[in-house]
């Protein structure tokens, strides 16, 4: 500030260092009339940021335990956008069971990337573009919203892949049968909806051993044997998985309860794929622990 007038001199403001906007952020929703991401070289440009920006937290993260524990603890409000609906592999690995929560670093980042492949779907549906790139770029924001359990992102985002792009340039037979998979077991995990995950199925021929076992342990109420398939499948499909968890957990509890008197601890925490703490406080079970062996219910006396 100048002694006299109290007016900042011109060498102030040359020696104010520029805001950094972060390129990712710098653009916005083509729904809320940012049309910059209708332009095709705009748009492959944006997606080369947003992969880079994975990369850089899959660096930071270091290890596959702890990029799945970042991951697994994102939480991500639902977006309001109106449209509906990346390529490097997001790793296949199975997600861990860290409790913490993840950093306020970690979680801007994430989101920031979750916003950003909103932007590139909004603006690649927006100008009505299916080709090699639009493919790669829907392949790679579904399989990272899977892994982030973000179903406002990757569901839209695989009936526009199925529906529209596939339509018009067929994805290849691995891709097809790998999308349409995810389909299936969000129908059925997350859903609920068993009969249509079956329609699905059988509509694009869907060929998958693995999801065909879930679903039948689904059908039959199996604990057991989709507590194995979910220990023996990859990152993406466990994701999806976990939305039926609870209620299995609920089911076999239920099944245990009417029909043995008691159990080992180790089976019970085998077949609810749960601990014993978890199950007395989280699903408020009140058998009773005696050593190895849990109680369920006494015999009647007569």
């Amino acid at each position: 500030m100048s002694a006299r007038g109290g007016r900042s001199t011109p060498g102030a403001w040359s020696r104010l260092k520029p805001v950094n906007v972060d390129p990712l952020e710098g653009i916005g929703l083509p729904s809320k009339g940012d049309n910059r991401l209708l332009d095709y070289k705009t748009q492959e440009r944006y997606y080369t940021k947003i992969v880079e920006r994975y990369m850089a937290f899959c660096s930071d993260a270091g290890r596959a335990d702890e990029l799945l524990r970042r991951l697994g603890q994102l939480s991500i409000a639902t977006e309001d956008g109106n449209l509906e609906e990346p390529h490097p592999s997001t790793p296949g690995m199975r997600p861990s069971n860290i409790g913490t929560n993840l950093d306020a670093a970690g979680q801007k980042d994430l989101s920031t990337l979750m916003m950003a492949m909103r932007k590139l779907r909004e603006g690649i549906v927006a100008a009505s573009r299916v080709d090699d790139f639009s493919i790669q770029a829907y392949i790679f924001c579904i399989r990272l919203s899977i892994l982030v359990k973000n179903m406002e992102s990757y569901h839209p985002a695989i009936l526009h892949l199925l529906r529209r792009m596939h339509t018009v340039l067929p994805l290849s037979k691995s891709e097809l049968q790998e999308f349409v998979g995810y389909l299936v077991l969000d129908l059925a995990c997350r859903q609920n909806d068993l009969a249509e995950a079956y329609v699905v199925r059988q509509k694009y021929k869907l060929h998958d051993a693995k999801v065909d076992a879930i679903l039948q342990a689904l059908a039959h109420d199996n604990y057991f044997m989709f507590w194995r398939i979910r220990r023996s499948v990859d990152g993406h499909k466990a994701k999806l998985m976990e939305f039926a968890e609870d209620g299995m957990k609920k089911q076999a509890l239920k099944c245990l309860g009417r029909s043995y008197f008691s159990i080992d601890l180790p089976s019970l925490e085998e077949y609810t794929n749960s601990t014993w703490p978890s199950l007395t406080k989280t699903y408020g079970v009140g058998w009773q622990l005696e050593g190895t062996k849990v109680i369920i219910r006494k015999p009647k006396t007569r």
